[in-house]
């Protein structure tokens, strides 16, 4: 396998073509912001990463579908603080820290990583694989030292991208973890959700709470606890429902023989978004959903390893990871668009694992 470094002096404010390596070429640019980006095309895939600040995955398409939220930011801004600059395909989020900060919380939103200033990217190439990485250390004095390694991995065969992340405690005594990936699909109308949980209100629960950042209008709440009792309320993508500003899931889902969770949105034409992810170490499943003028997103199934309340109430759960002194942790997903085929035979399996087969 050969690695090539990407310095920071590489990235021009025009956009250059740097590479080609079989199916697949890469090209850099920076943004009017200053945000160096990657620009990666394959016969089914192209994906801008932000190798530099949070590893983000800032816009993808598949088969030549956009199916990147919609946001009102065109491009990232620089800045580190989570909702001025929203709108990228994929987010890492944790890890010290997750989810919205209650009052007594003091961690920002979603915690250090989705706009980390990575000190390390770079671009390794096999016969028939393509991967973007990059780490970025996270030091704190006497209280945090972790080491973060964010791998997307391409094959030309297939419209999707592969996704880890790999943390290493680089301090004796043990580290608080929190991680949740944030997919952020387009939602699209008539579109069904399809995804290996129980569809019961224990397995698939509505957040009541709404954050402090949150105003929400009339009938709002009327909402949520329809959904409280019937969350199959939801399944169909219809912009005439209060998805305004958000509505939020927290999802037991279930996994298949080697440890996997899945979940899609199909479409009427049979086609499907899907999102897989390994279980074992993202135990849960977030889901969100916003239909506004001027932000569009879905994320089908967020894996995590917790809720999003914040770090107090999520400790106080007992659902904090606490990751050994020199150890390492992982989350592992893949994500992209099936055609009708493929759609229908991971539904297939999705219903089975869930037990509705």
């Amino acid at each position: 396998m050969t690695r090539i470094e990407l310095p920071k002096h590489l990235f021009k404010r025009n956009e250059a073509h740097v590479l080609s390596h079989g199916d697949f070429k890469i090209s850099t640019f920076r943004y009017s912001s200053g945000i160096e980006a990657l620009r990666v095309t394959s016969k089914r895939t192209e994906i801008i990463v932000l190798p530099f600040k949070g590893q983000q995955i800032w816009r993808a398409s598949f088969d030549g579908v956009d199916v990147t939220m919609k946001s009102m930011f065109e491009e990232p801004v620089d800045t580190d603080v989570y909702l001025e600059t929203y709108g990228a395909f994929f987010i890492h989020c944790g890890m010290t820290a997750m989810g919205a900060p209650s009052p007594e919380d003091t961690h920002p939103l979603h915690g250090e990583l989705p706009n980390a200033p990575f000190q390390e990217a770079y671009v390794q190439l096999s016969e028939d694989r393509l991967v973007i990485g990059g780490t970025y250390q996270h030091r704190v004095a006497f209280t945090h030292h972790y080491l973060a390694r964010s791998e997307i991995t391409l094959d030309p065969s297939e419209a999707a991208v592969e996704v880890s992340l790999d943390v290493e405690n680089r301090r004796k005594t043990p580290m608080d973890l929190m991680y949740l990936g944030h997919a952020n699909f387009r939602p699209v109308a008539g579109g069904e959700l399809v995804y290996s949980a129980p569809y019961t209100p224990q397995a698939v629960r509505v957040r009541t709470s709404v954050p402090s950042h949150i105003k929400v209008p009339d009938g709002y709440m009327s909402f949520i606890e329809k959904l409280e009792a019937e969350p199959s309320g939801h399944h169909r993508m219809d912009p005439d429902l209060p998805f305004d500003p958000e509505v939020v899931f927290s999802i037991d889902m279930k996994a298949d023989a080697e440890g996997w969770a899945h979940a899609l949105q199909r479409h009427a034409d049979g086609s499907a978004d899907f999102i897989s992810y390994d279980a074992q170490t993202c135990p849960l499943a977030g889901r969100w959903i916003c239909w506004m003028d001027d932000q569009q997103g879905l994320g089908i199934a967020f894996p995590t390893t917790s809720g999003v309340e914040g770090y107090l109430a999520e400790k106080a759960k007992g659902r904090v990871v606490e990751l050994p002194g020199h150890s390492n942790w992982r989350a592992s997903m893949r994500m992209g668009r099936l055609d009708a085929l493929d759609t229908q035979k991971m539904a297939d399996s999705i219903d089975r694992i869930a037990g509705r087969r």
